[in-house]
């Protein structure tokens, strides 16, 4: 391996030129007037990927966004399959005012590459471009059969990416799927995620009167939908922060006690935690840890509610209709579909009878929980704890992946979830960056986990 770090290490500045190049390209997957560049990034990927020695590299058309797929399947039957996920396109960047440098004239400051994209996911995607590089100049072959799935709809909800998966079944099969699109725990703290939350998001409706009325003149003779829809809400928990939806927590996968001994072995303190936020108190469901409560443990939280007057000054009305949004985060072996029919259930039944409710499920996805050992995750702990130093964290997410389910579910693969980010990295956010120095570190774990697969 003194070779392939040799490699990286004399190749830096060009690479960090081509991430910017990369970074550059406005692959805005929402925005309809980015279409065009969106195109244009999956291109570029296609031909920087054939450009490093990948036997084949090709762009798929969809309905949406085009996916990339490249391949070098060299190593023979016997080595085992890998299968790299990762995404081109990128989030908006409003607000623009709150970003120091343009998003997308990626500036280097601080050790550190700031541009939209640059953490999420494209820097994270591109380190494993690189060790791949390095390993056919060095080499002129890789060690395992290397697959890369690339989508450009991932921050959409990878809307074509189930079709395609479906569709392609021979071509992406695979004894392991790698994922790097997590956080590391923190600075020099690598980690390995092996669980993601579900997600179960609804809107409540409710209606009263046929019109807005005089509160003066109706006020007490009818029940107010914003006061009803207050009411429905505090329902939904109970004093120990546990929600109170019937047989919500009939299918949860408890924490073994292995799993809340390595929790307690990570490096947190809740009262930091609570002085970032500035809040006077910190809360969950009771029984738990803070690291529990935000990654192990399913919630419900009020995402927003509409309705009623909310200008400046006063105005004195009953509102005729009002709304929530509530999202519910889900853990292992819960189903999105099943809570969205025991919420919406539980919401009817505790409704006023005086007002009429409507529930509407927004949308969904399913936990993921994998093993934690295995031959991907073994080589990625090898390769993470040679890399950096020091011994991985087995850690979870309190966020969906949805896309890792699919692997799951359609591949019957198990995913390795191999993040070279940080949580304070801004993704989604003005000023998103990445560290330099995890980029370099993450291309030599790469190439180490690829290595390590192989034995």
């Amino acid at each position: 391996m003194e070779k392939i770090q040799a490699y990286l290490s004399s190749n830096q500045d060009r690479f960090i030129k081509e991430l910017i190049e990369f970074l550059s390209i406005p692959s805005v997957s929402t925005a309809p007037e980015h279409n065009s560049d969106v195109a244009y990034c999956g291109n570029w990927l296609k031909e920087h990927l054939s450009s490093i020695g990948m036997k084949t590299s090709t762009v798929y058309a969809t309905a949406g966004h085009p996916i990339v797929y490249a391949e070098h399947c060299e190593a023979g039957p016997d080595a085992p399959t890998v299968l790299f996920y990762g995404h081109y396109d990128v989030q908006p960047v409003d607000p623009l005012h709150l970003w120091t440098n343009p998003p997308f004239e990626p500036t280097l400051r601080d050790g550190k590459i700031f541009a939209r994209g640059s953490t999420d996911d494209k820097g994270q995607v591109f380190l494993h471009c690189k060790a791949i590089e390095a390993m056919l100049a060095v080499h002129g072959t890789l060690p395992v059969n290397v697959k890369m799935l690339i989508e450009g709809e991932e921050e959409i909800g990878s809307i074509h990416l189930e079709q395609f998966i479906r569709e392609h079944l021979e071509l992406l099969s695979c004894d392991t799927v790698v994922v790097s699109d997590t956080p590391l725990y923190g600075p020099g703290m690598p980690s390995l995620c092996y669980g993601l939350r579900g997600l179960c998001y609804m809107e409540v409706h409710v209606t009263g009167p046929n019109r807005d009325l005089h509160s003066g003149s109706y006020g007490g003779s009818i029940s107010n939908p914003l006061q009803a829809l207050c009411e429905i809400i505090s329902k939904l928990k109970d004093s120990y922060g546990r929600i109170a939806i019937p047989g919500f927590y009939d299918n949860v996968k408890g924490l073994t006690e292995e799993e809340r001994l390595d929790y307690l072995r990570l490096p947190f303190d809740a009262e930091d935690f609570r002085k970032g936020l500035d809040v006077p108190g910190l809360y969950g469901e009771y029984g738990y840890t803070t690291l529990e409560h935000i990654s192990a443990r399913p919630t419900l939280d009020i995402n927003g509610i509409i309705g009623g007057f909310t200008g400046i000054g006063a105005k004195t009305v009953l509102p005729s209709k009002a709304s929530a949004k509530i999202s519910m985060r889900l853990v292992a072996n819960q189903d999105t579909h099943d809570i969205a029919e025991k919420f919406t259930t539980y919401v009817k039944a505790i409704a006023p009878p005086t007002v009429q409710v409507e529930v509407e499920n927004l949308h969904g996805a399913n936990p993921v929980l994998v093993e934690k050992t295995g031959k991907g995750m073994n080589a990625a702990k090898r390769a993470l704890q040679e890399a950096y130093g020091c011994e991985p964290y087995f850690t979870r997410e309190g966020g969906s992946i949805p896309v890792c389910l699919l692997f799951d579910t359609i591949l019957k693969s198990p995913t390795v979830l191999m993040g070279f980010g940080l949580q304070d990295e801004n993704a989604h956010s003005p000023d998103e960056h990445f560290s330099l120095d995890n980029f370099r570190i993450g291309m030599y774990a790469s190439s180490l986990f690829y290595n390590y697969l192989a034995q």
